[in-house]
C-alpha cells in the first residue's frame, strides 16, 4: 500500500451537521471521515483524516505529509481566503493536492471567491457537498498511480 493521504480539514469543519445544515448539509465530520476511509480502502488507498481550528496545526500536518504523505486532499474552509502560510506550506509539498470546499464558495459572498490554495492545487471540487471528499479521493487515485 502506497503512503497514506493526508485529508486536512480546517476551522469550524468539527461542528459540520451542526453548522449551517442548510449550506453544508447534516453529515458530521466522523461521517465524512468513515466514508473517507472505506472508499481509501476499496480503491487500495490510505488515508490519515485531520481537522484543526488552528492554522498552525495544519502547517504542521503540512510540513510531515512531505516525509509521510503520497498526496493532500484539504478543505482549508475560511483559510482558504486567508492564509498565505497553509499555501506556502503546500508549495514544500512535492506531492498532489486537491482542495475540497463542501458548498459552492463561487455562489457565496465573494470575499470567498479568492483561494490561496488554488494556485498550488492541482484541482478544486466545490458545491457537491461532503461528496466533494469521495471525487477527490478517486481522483487522488490516479494522480499519485501514475
Amino acid at each position: 500500500m502506497p503512503k497514506p493521504v493526508f485529508v486536512l480539514n480546517g476551522p469550524n469543519l468539527n461542528l459540520l451537521g451542526l453548522r449551517q445544515p442548510e449550506i453544508y448539509g447534516r453529515e458530521t465530520l466522523d461521517d465524512v471521515a468513515e466514508a473517507c476511509s472505506t472508499l481509501a480502502e476499496e480503491l487500495g488507498l490510505a488515508v490519515r483524516f485531520l481537522q484543526s481550528n488552528h492554522e498552525g496545526a495544519l502547517v504542521d500536518w503540512i510540513h510531515q505529509a512531505r516525509g509521510e504523505a503520497s498526496g493532500i486532499i484539504i478543505n482549508p474552509a475560511a483559510y482558504t481566503h486567508t492564509s498565505v502560510a497553509i499555501l506556502d506550506a503546500l508549495n514544500a509539498f512535492e506531492g498532489p493536492v486537491l482542495e475540497v470546499h463542501i458548498s459552492n464558495v463561487h455562489r457565496r459572498e465573494a470575499f470567498r471567491h479568492h483561494s490561496y490554495v488554488s494556485l498550488r492545487a492541482e484541482g478544486v471540487i466545490a458545491g457537491f457537498g461532503t461528496e466533494g471528499y469521495a471525487l477527490a479521493l478517486r481522483r487522488m487515485k490516479t494522480l499519485v498511480s501514475k
